[in-house]
């Protein structure tokens, strides 16, 4: 099938996730990558170009000439589809500009500052019939699209029980370091947004786990913690979950767990038996029983859902990891652009990104509002 002409707003020489983003979309073997706005000083956006074997015509200084230059070309040479890999203040804008003017667009998360900004998405989106994918990456893993089918089939029974955790300590030399602490643009509420631990990894926990279950949350009651009085935003925090009167949860989340690195969890306990799935052993999804051993369930076998077996490409045995479930939301998402039948739960989307940034703002509402609960 012919790649997709694919472009990036952010993501240039040595940003991480810019990097995570390209490989994704290798593994998805559907994109061609283009050019872009690569960087904010021009220059290094040129040599990272370079360096990429990128056609320099293709590569522009801001937002407003990429536009102009990427329209200016017949329609079977312009991009069709570009990740946003940037800050989250500058989510929104570049999104909006995007979908306006008719480009199908990846986004990292949270989606903007607001859920009125998101819905706003949302409504272009829509109404220019364009794809709009976040990349709340988990979703991408076999054995997690394993849980939500099994999950689906009433495999656990009623659900009773949901316990998410996502814990890393990596903030901590940054907080107890002194003036270093203003070197993280996630401690800027202007660059950020409202929320730093909620919203860069227990928004995670949360589409993680109605992504599995299927649930929606209606309320949720916040405790977050800044840990000093200078420091702007959360860090650490618990928050209750209320689906209905019979099913409640907790996500456990905090950028200052000492020595922890990326330890996200989800258990998720039914009336017949329960699952449980760690990102740091990603290929194992125990199924728990009442009265019996537990079984481990691992990718690579003919025995697993179709969406799990579509999900990974290596035979059992051997680990499939962080970018290989990237690359499933990248190949979900090329899918849709080229309008071919979707699984359910291919890739998030906007929708998602309501939903997450609704989530944040409850959250911090509970938290200023003396722990009440709060609708989402």
């Amino acid at each position: 099938m012919k790649q997709l002409r694919w472009g990036m707003i952010g993501g240039g020489k040595g940003a991480f996730i810019g990097g995570a983003h390209r490989i994704a979309a290798k593994i998805a073997n559907s994109y061609e990558f283009i050019g872009g706005v690569l960087d904010v000083d021009f220059e290094r956006a040129k040599e990272f170009a370079l360096e990429e074997n990128l056609d320099l015509q293709r590569v522009y200084p801001d937002m407003d000439s990429f536009i102009r230059g990427e329209k200016s070309m017949p329609s079977n040479q312009r991009m069709e589809v570009v990740s946003i890999v940037t800050p989250n203040f500058l989510h929104f804008t570049q999104a909006k500009k995007l979908l306006q003017n008719g480009f199908h667009v990846i986004c990292e998360k949270p989606v903007t500052f607001t859920s009125s900004e998101a819905t706003e998405l949302k409504e272009l989106a829509e109404s220019n019939q364009l794809v709009f994918c976040l990349t709340h990456t988990y979703t991408g893993y076999p054995m997690v699209r394993e849980m939500k089918r099994r999950i689906e089939s009433g495999a656990v029974g009623t659900l009773q029980r949901v316990d998410v955790q996502y814990l890393q300590g990596w903030i901590n030399p940054i907080i107890h370091g002194g003036e270093a602490k203003l070197a993280t643009w996630r401690l800027d509420p202007a660059v950020s947004g409202i929320s730093s631990c909620m919203g860069d990894i227990g928004v995670h926990a949360f589409n993680l786990l109605e992504y599995t279950t299927g649930l929606k949350v209606k309320k949720v009651l916040a405790v977050l913690n800044n840990l000093k009085p200078e420091n702007p935003l959360d860090l650490d925090g618990n928050v209750l979950l209320q689906f209905d009167e019979n099913l409640t949860g907790i996500i456990r989340s905090s950028q200052i767990a000492t020595g922890e690195e990326n330890n996200l969890q989800i258990s998720v306990y039914g009336t017949k038996g329960g699952f449980h799935w760690e990102q740091e052993h990603p290929n194992e999804l125990k199924m728990l029983h009442e009265g019996a051993p537990f079984e481990v369930i691992k990718p690579g076998y003919d025995f697993l859902s179709d969406f799990a077996k579509e999900s990974f490409v290596l035979p059992p045995g051997h680990p499939e990891g962080i970018y290989e479930a990237f690359g499933n939301l990248y190949k979900g998402a090329a899918k849709a652009i080229r309008k071919m039948s979707l699984a359910p739960g291919q890739f998030p989307g906007i929708d998602d990104g309501i939903r997450g940034m609704r989530f944040i703002e409850s959250v911090v509402e509970s938290h200023r509002e003396n722990n009440t609960w709060v609708s989402l």
